[in-house]
């Protein structure tokens, strides 16, 4: 017997997610649908806040071998959209090498428009194969703060970067305005592509394992910064790195005496700059920052999982940025 019901078009793993500016100036969703395994939560929010705020989850708090998801994310003209997690996103065993879980992001941001991309890190168990896709295409005056992290895995099992290989890909285009008749230009502009392979049969020929090439760092992360509203933090970013020590630099001959006295009379991002650098020398945490075609970009790793979430959050509160256009909760999984 036929069903008198038309066929599904629903796919798993498929999402959707369109957001826009309501009347009251604050920005709404206008279309909101995912699919198994795929699961987004839209929360109320203060009313002061600018943004619409999304939890990006997974059914049983993590992605099974061989799940695929497929989001597709549009940001309308001058709306705000905020994209965070409620915990890393684990990756479990894959039975076969040949079985990848995958995620795949693609997003589109009209003129003045804004995303932020603030997720805990991705957590590959042992034996996981995972790769990650995520395409931002961006209009003009177009904004976006966006954090890709990976640990080493499960340090209370033992993990250290056991893995059978995690891929991850980000790409930041620029793209011509939609035209009145609603036609675009097809000329697009690849500002960026950062593409990370961790995979554990193409280590380095000279050490025996991924773990061995990753000298001691639990965590790497990138923040890939671009627009108008994100040009303070970039350029913020930019400048911290400038003014981290060099080795040439550097007075050694400087006794207790002159440190403390100097440090009295410095400003208060002077003395908090001196406080991080203290932080970065005990956790050793490195980090480096860069402008490339007009997109910050920013590289950090550490030994710990926290000491990087420590510092990556003391960066965007000290800076404000982030808060002021999005409200608190887009830092939550940075704290």
């Amino acid at each position: 017997m036929n069903s008198p019901f038309p066929k599904s078009t629903s796919v798993p793993g498929q999402g959707h997610l369109v957001a826009k500016l309501l009347p009251e100036g604050i920005s709404g969703l206008e279309t909101f649908t995912y699919q198994y395994p795929l699961k987004l939560i839209s929360p109320s929010r203060p009313s002061e806040d600018e943004s619409v705020l999304i939890f990006l989850l997974s059914y049983g708090g993590g992605l099974v071998a061989g799940d695929k998801v497929n989001l597709k994310v549009e940001v309308r003209a001058k709306a705000k959209l905020t994209i965070v997690t409620q915990g890393h996103t684990k990756v479990f065993t894959s039975t076969s090498p040949d079985i990848v879980t995958r995620q795949d992001m693609h997003v589109h941001i009209a003129s003045e428009g804004a995303l932020c991309l603030l997720p805990d890190p991705v957590q590959p168990f042992a034996g996981s194969v995972y790769e990650q896709t995520q395409i931002f295409r961006l209009e003009e005056d177009a904004s976006i703060c966006l954090l890709d992290w990976v640990t080493r895995g499960r340090t209370a099992r033992g993990e250290n970067w056991s893995f059978v290989r995690w891929v991850g890909r980000n790409e930041i285009w620029t793209i011509p305005a939609a035209q009145e008749d609603g036609k675009t230009d097809s000329r697009e502009r690849l500002l960026v592509r950062d593409a990370v392979i961790l995979d554990s049969n193409r280590s380095h020929p000279e050490l025996a394992k991924l773990r061995d090439s990753m000298h001691g760092v639990g965590i790497v992360g990138t923040l890939l910064l671009r627009g108008p509203l994100m040009k303070s933090l970039g350029d913020f970013f930019l400048a911290e790195f400038a003014a981290l020590p060099r080795l040439g630099a550097r007075d050694f001959r400087s006794d207790a005496a002159k440190q403390a006295a100097a440090l009295a009379q410095a400003t208060p991002r002077e003395k908090w700059r001196a406080e991080r650098l203290v932080m970065e020398n005990n956790s050793k945490l490195l980090w480096s920052a860069a402008n490339v075609r007009g997109c910050v970009v920013v590289k950090f790793g550490a030994p710990e999982v926290e000491d990087g979430r420590l510092w990556i959050g003391s960066m965007l509160q000290e800076e404000g940025s982030i808060s002021h256009h999005f409200g608190d909760h887009a830092l939550m999984c940075v704290r």
